[in-house]
């Protein structure tokens, strides 16, 4: 075995301590976060929380947690996140499928469509327009459908399945395989990487999605879970309706927004180290042709 030299050896002592250091400055942000929502209101206005919490206070979580709307408005942004994702996966797939065909008559127009819809778009006004004419507002279908396609992941996904040798497929109609049969049963088996890639960016973009339930849902009862603490943030609802004295909402007014942020991140956080493990091979099978 070959000895590292002496260059490759300090190189990846420079590297270590440079990812070390850009991982706990990544790191800090968040662990401040958490730290000032379990803080007391005292220390966050005075600027004493960095890494661990001063005056520690459950005030603001419990007047959230106490509020019956907000688990109804957290099992909505479930409901929304599980069904759109849903939905922009069949779509996405289906198309990126059919563009990685070279020999498809039109293939051209089809990716020109789509490339389209990422310099112009319709505009907020006639959006709204087009949904309410549709009948979707109120619905799951009003945050699933205008967003259903991603054009990035699109692209992505297209070149992922140009990547695969088409001697597979050709087998496969030799085979007998229909074209969803190959579909299912040898090109998505093969893509596992860059499908769990692509659930993962659909999945935190609807999570974190607030503003199309703000503007098609016109009852509070159906609303995400991020306009509840949106709503919470500007004084709408949540400490005022928990009844709260002016202690506690001096409390929520002071880790309110950290309290925001722990609530919608955490169950993102829970599920991306089962998906980790095929976000880099996903992205980079996608995006690299050689």
């Amino acid at each position: 075995m070959v000895k590292p030299s002496r260059s490759y050896r300090v190189f990846q002592g420079v590297n270590g301590v440079v990812l070390t250091f850009v991982v706990l400055v990544t790191l800090y942000p968040f662990a401040n976060i958490v730290a000032r929502s379990f803080s007391g209101e005292r220390q966050i206005r005075a600027g004493e929380v960095t890494l661990w919490p001063k005056g520690f206070n459950l005030t603001t979580y419990r007047i959230v947690f106490q509020d019956s709307m907000f688990w109804r408005n957290y099992g909505n942004t479930v409901f929304y996140t599980v069904v759109s994702t849903a939905v922009a996966m069949v779509l996405t797939t289906c198309y990126a499928y059919v563009l990685s065909k070279k020999n498809l008559k039109g293939r051209g127009v089809l990716v020109g469509i789509a490339v389209f819809t990422m310099f112009f778009t319709g505009g907020l006004i006639p959006n709204y327009i087009l949904v309410t004419e549709l009948g979707l507002k109120n619905s799951v279908w009003a945050i699933a459908l205008p967003n259903a396609i991603n054009v990035f992941n699109l692209l992505v996904m297209k070149a992922f399945f140009e990547s695969l040798p088409t001697e597979l497929e050709e087998a496969a109609q030799i085979d007998g395989l229909s074209t969803y049969g190959i579909l299912f049963r040898v090109v998505l088996p093969l893509s596992k990487a860059v499908v769990a890639t692509m659930v993962l960016f659909y999945t935190v973009s609807f999570w974190n999605s607030w503003f199309s339930a703000f503007l098609y849902m016109d009852h509070s009862d159906l609303m995400p879970v991020t306009v509840y603490l949106r709503n919470l943030i500007a004084g709408a609802t949540g400490g005022g309706n928990a009844g709260a004295g002016t202690a506690e909402l001096s409390q929520v007014g002071a880790s309110i927004q950290a309290v925001t942020i722990v609530l919608t991140a955490l169950p993102i956080i829970c599920v991306y180290p089962f998906v980790q493990r095929f976000f880099v091979s996903g992205v980079m099978l996608g995006a690299v042709k050689g």
